[in-house]
């Protein structure tokens, strides 16, 4: 792997975590009007369209071998990961759940080392960053508020940390088949919608595409399908593949920063000092974990 394509790597992974730490402000509209499992299936629906247009090429599979492991992608990464976070916001504190969601990167990081252990060697330095990173996440998320565990919720986030670790591994499993990004990723969302189906039978789920008249919502799920969804996961999808999973990873540290400042400049949110050094310590743990935390 070249310097360039490293460095291209990380920007890509930056980029991504810029966009994802902002959509909770899209989402939170949408949810005006919109059931969860209607803005994950109207999101990823208009994703895979996109990326369909962008990249008509049939993704021609060459070994039988490799499908089961697109449609395990696609249940992880874009079904269950999604619909355990939305159902555990609705049992726990939304800090219970930005804390838990925070610790992704370590779970990604234990079964990475397991199962490819020739290339994501874990160090000391990993896990010094990843303790500071949550010391300065829990004062970003609680700044001084009380802290109250909810079983039921605190589970059901703790078990969407454990499908995106098993996500980020089938992603890097796809990186070494050859396919190309944007095939490769449309396919998963292909069989992500297919289990979110399901899902939507047994809710309220309504089609009546006339809420998207309203200016407001159609822009904000324009953001969530086309940013959030197509783009953003060939660009954490490309990350992976160039960096690995363990490096990738370490960047979901910075979804609670760019939360903060996001809510700040756009929703007018107050900042304050104990915010300020959740952040810094945040960056800290961040820089640690990514020294000598990949390949060996």
């Amino acid at each position: 792997m070249t310097d360039k394509s490293k460095i291209i790597g990380h920007l890509a992974a930056v980029f991504t975590i810029i966009i994802w730490g902002t959509t909770f402000i899209s989402t939170k509209i949408l949810l005006e009007g919109f059931l969860p499992v209607e803005i994950l299936f109207f999101r990823f629906v208009m994703g895979y369209t996109a990326l369909l247009l962008l990249y008509p090429k049939k993704l021609k599979v060459t070994d039988r071998k490799h499908e089961p492991v697109f449609v395990f992608a696609g249940l992880c990464g874009i079904c269950l990961y999604y619909l355990l976070e939305n159902i555990a916001l609705t049992f726990t504190f939304a800090s219970n759940v930005g804390v838990i969601m925070s610790t992704a990167p370590f779970f990604t990081a234990i079964l990475s080392h397991l199962f490819f252990i020739s290339e994501e060697k874990l160090r000391l330095r990993f896990f010094i960053g990843f303790v500071c990173a949550m010391v300065g996440i829990i004062f970003i998320s609680y700044n001084g508020m009380k802290f109250t565990l909810d079983p039921l919720g605190d589970f059901l986030a703790l078990s969407a940390d454990l499908v995106w670790a098993c996500y980020s591994l089938l992603v890097r499993k796809i990186s070494k088949m050859g396919y190309p990004v944007f095939l490769s990723t449309r396919r998963t969302f292909f069989y992500g919608i297919i289990f979110m189906i399901p899902a939507a039978w047994v809710s309220d789920f309504r089609l009546d595409l006339f809420r998207f008249t309203h200016s407001i919502y159609l822009f904000n799920m324009i953001f969530l399908g086309l940013g959030a969804s197509a783009f953003c996961f060939v660009t954490w999808n490309f990350a992976v593949r160039e960096l690995g999973t363990v490096k990738t990873s370490v960047y979901i540290y910075l979804v609670p920063v760019i939360t903060v400042f996001t809510s700040a400049l756009v929703l007018k949110e107050r900042l304050t000092a104990l915010m300020g050094i959740g952040a810094a310590l945040t960056l800290a743990g961040l820089i640690l974990s990514e020294q000598k935390a990949g390949k060996k």
